[in-house]
Order: structure tokens, then C-alpha cells, then sequence
């Protein structure tokens, strides 16, 4: 059987060779999208089920509940004392805290700090984390407060080929200090959140830089706990609101349980999992390529199965011979099948041929490590093969098999499947096209939204300007952020250097402050708190609705000099925070003093300055002022010519004022850009996958126009005859595909339109779904149509009539 299978697929082959390379060609190329899509969707769905015991692990999260609701949500740390807390109120927990991480921290050598991801962890880390050693005990080192561990890549990149194990090490975190490497643990995967290539024991007491150590509501550090099982974590979790209660009564009030919750999540879904006010783009997005795979696989599935239910008639002859010869029915069915298996079987072969060639240039495009796990894609393909080959051989098997061998060798032609086998295959060139028409609608408006984000308005000029965000770093204190600043101001081309508490790109420290309002019952809203200092304002240029900006002339605005609380302080707000406080106008805005006990007396109101991801809306914010350089600093330079001159003159500066904090300074332009990274690359990923998609329907399309209007030559011989021009029949032929093609619009529009709106919704800033892409992209599918039909309709119409009278 196997054999005959063979012969058959050999003959195809010979005989038919562009239907075989359509109809094989489009089911592999089907097959390597699926399977591309697939492996990274499965990527993104094994962070951290690398870990050892990951099922028993768990985040702690703080969780929001303040007025208003603006800044409410989870958040994936707390405080840097919880735990400390919380193994005094419940002996035997097993957990630790991860301070730091990415970017943590540098090793200073030679008068440079190199950056490196440190991060601070408690002694009982590895009961936590089983990380791989290289050699050491993890435990003994960090439970020496001089002792470091690193990992394998990070000891060949501080010490090439010699042994670091003894060596010591300048790392500054809060501040330089010399530990002694004690240990190697092996570098970690790719699928992980955790950033670490250097382990130090996290500080017994509370840092200087660490104000809120102890203060509920602060995520300075990530705390992990580990249960024996998922019921001991929610027994555990279901004592957090007494544990709140108690613990942070004095300073969040009566009922802090209300405003404060501590919940646990499983670490296998911190990766995909919303947290804090960013909405969940990587989980849609990991889901959108996931059903881009997947439609993508059908389309070629069903293209592959219109074609070969469509050409099978062809070998009806054949078949009434076999049965002559003695062939029965059940033979007839299995090589079908065995026919149909073989020919899948070929596809897959090269469809992951296809994948594994691709894969290297998608890993590049996109920053990706991709690689196909055999032992788990050559069962799935097996799979694919026995159901699809199963789906497109049975029909004609059955089909084929139950014809008459005296009807099929007196008809003069062979049969077709009638009209049910016509509808069937329109039925099928339907859902190809609907998927396809949704894909171009799903395409046109993911590129026009991509395009608005980079270019709507953002409340401040990009261009001539350098973001510094190391100015925060906790290893720069006051006196010497101040000549840092001093000196950025002094360089050539400098136009305003401003510092505040937030900056472009997220960074900075963020601060929620809840807003009486007079005349209003309740607490009042959220709103954050961001301070600044001298000319941050001249530096991002907001536009100002009302009133004025802070000035050195007025007292009150200086947040420094206030000696009690209760002398009030001046304020200004943006736009969102004025209607959030009740102000139906910015002007209303102006002079109006708000915050009950605690008085601030708004001075002006400015329009948005939107600094964070563009899917993050702008929030309410209201600045205050110092005259000094306000804590946890970003620096923001205007200046006007060359950036890169300028961004070498930012690097010789703070080589010689701060030369043990590695700098980190962009334009604002790449700053954005690395907001942007994820989308971009899910943007990537989805027109790769959504344009071979469409390619797929137009090659099944090509191959069921060629092999219906070979089918119809003798009626258009008839025609012709009787005086129809060319004209007349390729318009005749294109009606009859453009048929389906337009029904598939019944299909692509709602399904385009909820699943656009879906992802439309994660962004604070969106385009409107307007009616043209949805009209722009059924035209473009007819056309592409047309285009694919035109040559077939055209070849067939200069037929000459004799020859088509003649043709079988």
C-alpha cells in the first residue's frame, strides 16, 4: 500500500508538476509559519518553568485600593521590610527578597564602573531559587556579608581564563564596597525575568538611600515565598488582611486593609500577568500570535484540502480501471489515504526545512534565541500529518470510491463532484478568504496605529534632548548630584538642564498622594506627586493652560524651605489632575487651594506630559518645586546641535564627576524607542506570519482557478462559438471567483473588527477604527483575487473554439 501511495504521489508529481508545487508548496509553508509563531508563543509561556519546583513558588504583590482608582492595580513588590515582618509574625516561612537586578549596580575597576545586573538577596535565597553551582556553596556565601557569588559568563567577562574564586570585587550598589567572590552559578536561560549575573547578601539594616525600607505602599524590592503546595499558599494568603492590619494600622489607618492588599502569584505567570497600571499587551500579544499561527495553519490546511478534494475527480478513470482489474472498495479508500498521508507528510518535511532556515533571521530581526525542540515538533508533525491527510483524503476516497466503473468509463468526461463538490470548495475559498481579509485589515491598522504612537504628541519636543537617568542612581548623594548638574549646565550648546523625580522613559521615583477636596465628602482622588527643580519645566517646554510655573521669587513654591506642613505649599497641576480635583476649567484651576490639612494652592496648569509606555494614558499629576535638585533626580538637557557631540561632552563630564556610576544617557528619541521594542516586535511577528498567510490563500487560489477554468474549456469553447468575446468570458470566469472572495467579508469584518478593538484598548492614545480599513482591505483582497484569477480567465479566453471543443 505504501508503495502504490508512492507511485501515486510520483505520478502526481510527473504529471502535474505546478499543481503539486502549489498545493504541497502552500500546506509547508503553512506548517513553517505554524511553526515559527508556535515557538516563540511556547517561549514566552516557560518563563520561569525552568526553575526547580517552580509549582511551589509565589510573587508577593502589593495591590492598591486608594480613591479615585487612577493608580490602583498590582504591583510586583513591596516594601523592602516585609519580609523581615513577616517571618517575625510567622515563623518557618520560607522565602527571600531580590533587590536590584538589571543594571543593579557596577563593579568598579580601574577608576571605570562597568555595569553589571546585581542584585541583593536574604541568606535563604537558594531555598528559593535552586540555581545551578559551578563550584562554591551558594548558602555559606551569602551568608557572608562580604561574599559574592557570579555567574559563569560574568567571571569570564571580570576575569577571562583565571580562576576568580577568592578574588575580590568593587561593587557599588548603595555605595562601593569590597566582597570576595565565593562562588560560580551557571548562567540563566533566556525565558526568565530574573536579570542576575552577580549575587550579594542583601544589607542587614536599612541603607541611607533607603528612606521607605519599612513604609507600606513602597516596591522597592521583589519578595518570594515558597509553600509545599498551592493550598498552603492560599491559606497563607488568606491571613494577609489580619497581617495588614496589624502592621500597618498606625500608618495607613483605621482600616489599611482596605487600602493595602498583599496577594500571591504563581511565578510560571509573572511574565504574562498585568501588573501595576500597564494593561496586559504581552499576554494579548503572546495570544494574537498564537491565533495568527493557528489561522494561518488553517488557511494552508484548508487550501491544501480544496485543492486535493477539487483535482481528485481527475483520477476517476483510473479508479473505474482498478476496479475492472479487481480492485474493492476498501483498497481503493486506504491508498487514497495513504496517498493523501504521504503527500502531508512531504509538505511537513519541508515546511519545517522552511522553519529551520528562516528561524536564524527572525532570531535576528527580533533579539530572539529561537530553536526547534525535535523531540517535541516530530510528534506534533506526525500528528498534523495522520489529521490532515485523514481530512483531505477522505473525501475524495469516499467519493471516488463508490463510482460506478461501467458510468465513469462511458462518460465522456470525468466526474467533478457536482454541484455539491462546487459549493463545498466556494464554501472553502470563503473561510480562506475571510481570514486572509482580516488579516489585511488587522495589518493596515496595526501599522497606522504603530505610526501614531510615534508620532502623536507627548506635551514635549523630542529632538534636543538627552534624558540622564543615572543622576537617580542611590550611589550619588545630594552635594554631588548638584555639581553634577552645575556642570551639565556649564557645557557649550547647553540650553536648560532640569531635574525632577520623573523623566522620559518611566524613570525616576513615583509617588501617590491622596487630594482632599473642599466641599467634597470622602478622601478625594489619587494623584501622583512629581517634584522638580530649577528649569524643568524651561526643558520640556509644556504648554501652559493657566497661571504660572514655579519661580524662585515666590517662597511658597519652594517645597525645600517648608518648615511645617501646615503653611501650605504651591502646586502645579496637569491637565488630567485638574479635572480629576473637580475643575471644569484650567482657569477655575488657578488659586484654588485643595488638600484639607495639608494645603497646596494650585499655581498653574499645564497640558500633558506623558513620559511613560503609550499604552500607559496620562495620569493625574501634580509637581512640586525645590530650589535644590529634587531627590531621586532624572536630568533632562535642552541643547541645541550635534547630539552626538553633545552626548561625548555628557560622557567626560560624568567620568570626572561620578566615575563609580556607570552613565546611562539617551536622546529622548531612542528612550521612546525602547517603550516601543515590544510592539515593534510584535508587529514584526504578526505581518510575517499575516503576509504568508495571504500569500498561502492567493496560491490556493491561483491553483482552483487554474483547475476550474481547465474544467470549463469545453463551455467556453461553446460560447465563443455562439458569439461571446473574450471579454465576455473573462469576465464570466472572474464573477465566478470573485464570489466567494466577497462573501468572505461576511466573515473578515466582525471578526477584524472585535479582535482590533481588543488590542486597540491597551493603548492610552488610539487611532479611531474607522470603516476605510475595513473597506481599503476588502478591495485590496478583491483585487488580489482578481490578480491571481486574471491570467487562468485571460489564457482561457483566447482559446481557440476548436481546440476547446476537442480539449478533455
Amino acid at each position: 500500500m505504501i508503495g502504490q501511495a508512492a507511485l501515486g504521489l510520483y505520478r502526481t508529481f510527473a504529471r502535474h508538476r505546478a499543481y503539486a508545487v502549489v498545493n504541497i508548496g502552500g500546506l509547508a509553508l503553512g506548517i513553517a509559519v505554524c511553526l515559527m509563531l508556535g515557538l516563540y508563543v511556547r517561549f514566552e509561556l516557560s518563563f520561569e518553568r525552568w526553575l526547580p519546583h517552580h509549582r511551589e513558588l509565589y510573587l508577593v504583590q502589593t495591590e492598591l485600593h486608594l480613591p479615585g482608582g487612577a493608580f490602583n492595580g498590582a504591583y510586583p513588590g513591596t516594601m523592602a521590610g516585609l519580609f523581615e515582618e513577616m517571618r517575625q509574625d510567622f515563623p518557618g516561612l520560607v522565602g527571600t527578597r531580590i533587590r536590584g537586578g538589571k543594571d543593579g549596580g557596577a563593579v568598579l575597576r580601574g577608576g571605570e564602573a562597568l555595569p553589571m545586573d546585581v542584585a541583593q538577596v536574604d541568606p535563604s535565597f537558594f531555598d528559593v531559587f535552586a540555581l545551578s553551582m559551578v563550584t562554591g556553596d551558594g548558602r555559606r556565601a551569602l551568608a557572608d556579608p562580604d561574599g559574592a557569588l557570579i555567574s559563569r559568563s560574568a567571571a569570564r567577562t571580570l576575569f577571562g581564563a583565571a580562576d576568580p574564586v577568592g578574588q575580590p570585587l568593587t561593587i557599588a550598589v548603595d555605595a562601593p564596597q569590597t566582597y570576595r567572590v565565593a562562588g560560580i552559578f551557571e548562567d540563566l536561560p533566556d525565558n526568565t525575568d530574573l536579570r542576575i549575573a552577580i549575587l550579594l547578601p542583601m544589607p542587614r539594616k536599612a541603607p541611607p538611600a533607603e528612606w521607605a525600607w519599612y513604609r507600606w505602599g513602597t516596591a522597592s524590592v521583589s519578595t518570594f515565598l515558597r509553600f509545599p503546595n498551592a493550598a498552603a499558599a492560599r491559606r497563607f494568603e488568606a491571613k494577609m488582611p489580619s497581617f495588614v492590619r496589624r502592621r500597618a494600622g498606625q500608618e495607613l489607618g483605621p482600616e489599611p486593609d482596605k487600602a493595602i492588599t498583599l496577594s500571591l502569584l504563581p511565578v510560571s505567570r509573572i511574565h504574562l500577568e498585568p501588573q501595576g497600571t500597564e494593561t496586559a499587551w504581552r499576554r494579548l500579544t503572546v495570544t494574537t500570535l498564537g491565533i495568527v499561527a493557528a489561522m494561518t495553519l488553517l488557511i494552508a490546511i484548508v487550501n491544501y484540502v480544496n485543492l486535493a478534494t477539487a483535482r481528485s475527480g481527475l483520477r476517476a478513470r483510473e479508479v473505474a480501471m482498478r476496479k475492472v482489474l479487481g480492485a474493492d472498495r476498501g483498497t481503493l479508500i486506504r491508498q487514497f489515504l495513504a496517498e493523501a498521508m504521504l503527500t502531508v507528510a512531504v509538505a511537513a518535511l519541508a515546511g519545517l526545512i522552511m522553519a529551520e532556515l528562516a528561524l536564524p533571521l527572525i532570531n535576528a530581526a527580533n533579539g530572539l534565541s529561537l530553536g526547534i525542540p525535535y523531540a517535541l515538533a516530530l510528534p506534533v508533525l506526525a500528528l498534523l500529518v495522520l489529521l490532515v491527510g485523514a481530512t483531505a483524503g477522505m473525501y475524495p476516497a469516499l467519493l471516488l470510491s463508490s463510482l460506478s466503473a461501467a458510468g465513469v468509463l462511458a462518460s465522456a468526461r470525468s466526474p467533478g463532484g457536482g454541484r455539491a463538490g462546487t459549493r463545498l470548495r466556494e464554501a472553502l475559498v470563503t473561510m480562506q478568504f475571510g481570514m486572509a481579509t482580516a488579516f489585511i485589515i488587522a495589518t493596515a491598522v496595526l501599522v497606522a496605529q504603530t505610526a501614531h504612537v510615534r508620532r502623536s504628541d507627548l506635551g514635549f519636543r523630542r529632538d534636543g534632548l538627552i534624558v540622564v537617568p543615572s543622576l537617580a542612581d542611590k550611589r550619588i548623594f545630594p552635594d554631588q548630584s548638584r555639581a553634577i548638574v552645575t556642570a551639565l549646565r556649564d557645557m557649550p550648546g547647553v540650553v536648560a538642564v532640569g531635574a525632577g523625580s520623573v523623566g522620559v522613559g518611566g524613570d525616576g521615583a513615583g509617588m501617590v498622594d491622596v487630594v482632599e477636596v473642599p466641599g467634597r465628602p470622602g478622601l478625594g482622588p489619587s494623584i501622583k506627586v512629581a517634584s522638580v527643580g530649577p528649569d524643568f519645566f524651561r526643558a520640556y517646554g509644556p504648554r501652559l493652560l493657566a497661571g504660572r510655573l514655579f519661580d524662585d521669587r515666590h517662597r511658597a513654591d519652594d517645597a525645600g524651605e517648608w518648615t511645617r506642613w501646615k503653611d501650605g505649599r504651591n502646586i502645579v497641576v496637569n491637565r488630567v489632575a485638574a479635572e480629576a480635583l473637580g475643575f471644569a476649567s484650567p482657569a477655575e484651576a488657578v488659586g484654588k487651594t485643595v488638600g484639607g490639612s495639608l494645603p497646596r494652592t494650585i499655581i498653574g496648569v499645564i497640558d500633558q506630559l506623558r513620559f511613560f509606555s503609550p499604552r500607559t494614558p496620562d495620569q493625574a499629576t501634580y509637581f512640586q518645586y525645590t530650589r535644590d535638585v529634587p531627590p531621586t533626580p532624572v536630568a533632562a538637557i535642552r541643547f541645541t546641535g550635534d547630539p552626538n557631540v553633545m552626548m561625548n561632552r555628557v560622557r567626560q563630564t560624568w567620568r570626572r564627576l561620578s566615575p563609580q556610576v556607570p552613565l546611562i544617557a539617551e536622546t529622548a528619541d531612542r528612550r521612546l524607542g525602547r517603550l516601543y521594542q515590544a510592539d515593534d516586535q510584535a508587529a514584526r511577528l504578526f505581518g510575517i506570519g499575516a503576509g504568508l498567510a495571504i500569500l498561502i490563500a492567493c496560491v490556493g487560489l491561483w491553483g482552483l482557478a487554474s483547475f476550474n477554468t481547465a474544467r470549463r474549456i469545453r463551455e467556453i469553447g461553446i460560447r465563443k462559438t455562439l458569439g461571446a468575446s473574450a471579454s465576455d468570458i473573462v469576465r464570466l470566469l472572474l464573477v465566478q471567483f470573485l464570489r466567494p472572495v466577497l462573501l468572505a467579508n461576511l466573515i473578515a469584518w466582525p471578526l477584524a473588527y472585535f479582535a482590533m478593538r481588543t488590542w486597540l484598548a491597551g493603548f492610552g492614545d488610539r487611532i479611531a477604527l474607522s470603516p476605510v480599513y475595513f473597506l481599503a482591505a476588502s478591495l485590496v483582497a478583491a483585487a488580489i483575487a482578481v490578480l491571481t484569477a486574471l491570467g487562468q480567465s485571460v489564457r482561457a479566453s483566447r482559446a481557440a473554439p476548436a481546440w476547446a471543443l476537442h480539449h478533455d
